[in-house]
C-alpha cells in the first residue's frame, strides 16, 4: 500500500469509527451493525463473560446494555488521536484514547458513569469497504454516581 493509500484507509477507517460511536450515542441500531464484520467479534460488552460475536449480536447486546435497564441510558463518547497501523492492504489495528458519559435514572434519582480509557479495535477492508471485525475496551478510570452498580 503506498502513503497516498494508506492516508485514505486511515481517514476511511476514522470515518467508520465515528459513525459507530454517533451511533451508539443516537440509539441507531438498524445501522449499527453494518459497521462490522458479519464474524466480527467484541470483549466491550460482554459483561465478563464470552466475548459476543457476530455483528447482528454485537448491535443487539449494545442496544440491550443501554436500553434494557430500568431506564434507557443517555450517552456521549468521544474518541480521539488514533494509533493506526496496517496489517496488510485489507486488515489494521487501531487504538483510540477515548471518554464516555452514561446517564440515567433510577427512580427520581439520575444517575451517571464518566469512563477514561482505549477502545482497542481490529479492522478488516470487505468488498473496497472497511468494517471492525474485533473491539476490546479497556478501562483506565470509571468515576460514577453512588448508585451505578445497581443497575
Amino acid at each position: 500500500m503506498n502513503d497516498c493509500a494508506k492516508l485514505l484507509a486511515i481517514e476511511e477507517i476514522k470515518t467508520l469509527f465515528a459513525r459507530r460511536l454517533r451511533y451508539m450515542d443516537t440509539g441507531q441500531w438498524h445501522l449499527y451493525a453494518d459497521l462490522h464484520t458479519e464474524d466480527a467479534i467484541t470483549e466491550t460488552y460482554s459483561r465478563g463473560t464470552a466475548p459476543i460475536a457476530g455483528a447482528q449480536a454485537i448491535a443487539a447486546a449494545i442496544e440491550q446494555f443501554m436500553t434494557g435497564g430500568p431506564a434507557p441510558i443517555t450517552s456521549v463518547h468521544h474518541a480521539h488521536t488514533p494509533e493506526i497501523e496496517f496489517l496488510s492492504n485489507d486488515e489494521a489495528t487501531g487504538i483510540w484514547p477515548m471518554e464516555d458519559h452514561l446517564w440515567w435514572s433510577q427512580g427520581r434519582r439520575e444517575e451517571w458513569l464518566h469512563g477514561y480509557g482505549h477502545y482497542h479495535e481490529h479492522y478488516r477492508r470487505v468488498n473496497d469497504r472497511w468494517l471492525i471485525a474485533w473491539r476490546r475496551l479497556s478501562r483506565l478510570r470509571v468515576d460514577h454516581s453512588p448508585g451505578f452498580y445497581d443497575r
